[in-house]
C-alpha cells in the first residue's frame, strides 16, 4: 500500500507539471504520450522519493493529497506558460499599433485566432524555451522537489500564491517591456503622417498612412528581433528564480 501511495503521489505531481507546461501541454502532443511519458519518469525517480506514510489508500486525506500534489505540478507549468504568453501578448500589442492585426490565424495550442504577428511570437519563445534547455530544467526542479518539497509533508503557503498571482502582472509589465521599442517606432510615424498631412492638406494620408504603417511595423520587427532572446533569458531568469522559491529547490 505504501508504494502505490508513493507512486501516485508522485506521478500526480508530475503529470501536473506537463498538464500545464509549454510544449508538452499542447494540443499537438497526444495524450497518451504525455502519460506515458510521465509514468516514466515517475518510475525514474522513485527510488529517490521519501516514503509517504499513508494508512489507508482509499480515503478523503489521500485523496486531498493527490489533489494537492497535482496544484502543485500545474502551478509550476502554469509559469513557463505564463512566460511563453509575455511574448504572445507583446506580438498582439504590436500587431495592433501596426495594423497588421486584421491577418489572425489559428492558434493549434490553445485553439483560439490570434494575431500573425501574436503567433510569430509564440513560435519564436517556444523554440527559446527549447533552446534554453527549459524543459529539462523543469524536469529536473519537480525531480528536486520531492526532496526539498516531501509529499505530504510540505504544502504552498498564502504567501506563495501570492506570488504566483502577482507573476501574472509582471507579465504584462515584461509584455510591455518588450514592445515598447516598436510602439514608439511606431508613435514617430504618426507623427510623421500628422506633420505631412499639417503640410499637405489635400494628401489622402488614410490611403497611404495604413499600407506605410503596416510595412513599417515589419520593418520594425525586424530590427528589434535580435532583443528577444536578451528579453527571454531575463524573463526565463526571473521565473526559475520564482520556481525555486516555491519549491525550495535551490
Amino acid at each position: 500500500m505504501n508504494f502505490i501511495a508513493d507512486y501516485v503521489l508522485s506521478f500526480m505531481r508530475i503529470s501536473g507539471l506537463f498538464i500545464a507546461m509549454t510544449g508538452i501541454s499542447a494540443r499537438t502532443v497526444p495524450t497518451p504520450i504525455r502519460n506515458l511519458l510521465a509514468i516514466l519518469i515517475t518510475i525514474m525517480v522513485l527510488p529517490t522519493v521519501p516514503p509517504v506514510r499513508v494508512d489507508e489508500i482509499v480515503s478523503v486525506g489521500t485523496f486531498l493529497e493527490i489533489i494537492k500534489q497535482l496544484i502543485i505540478g500545474v502551478s509550476i507549468g502554469f509559469i513557463s506558460v505564463m512566460v511563453i504568453n509575455t511574448f504572445v501578448l507583446a506580438g498582439q500589442v504590436i500587431a495592433m499599433q501596426t495594423g497588421l492585426g486584421f491577418a489572425s490565424i489559428v492558434d493549434p495550442i490553445n485553439g483560439i485566432n490570434v494575431p500573425a504577428v501574436g503567433q510569430f511570437y509564440l513560435v519564436l519563445a517556444t523554440l527559446l524555451f527549447w533552446t534554453f534547455d527549459g524543459h529539462l530544467f523543469m524536469i529536473q526542479m519537480i525531480v528536486q522537489s520531492f526532496t526539498a518539497f516531501p509529499v505530504g509533508d510540505a504544502w504552498f503557503t498564502p504567501e506563495q500564491f501570492r506570488e504566483i498571482a502577482h507573476w501574472g502582472a509582471y507579465m504584462f509589465v515584461a509584455a510591455v517591456t518588450i514592445a515598447l521599442a516598436p510602439i514608439v517606432s511606431l508613435l514617430i510615424v504618426n507623427l510623421a503622417f500628422g506633420v505631412m498631412t499639417k503640410a499637405s492638406p489635400q494628401l489622402n494620408i488614410f490611403s497611404i498612412g495604413f499600407a506605410i504603417a503596416q510595412l513599417m511595423g515589419l520593418v520594425i520587427i525586424w530590427i528589434t528581433l535580435s532583443n528577444q532572446a536578451l528579453h527571454f533569458e531575463n524573463l526565463w531568469s526571473e521565473a526559475q528564480n520564482l520556481m525555486c522559491s516555491l519549491l525550495r529547490a535551490c
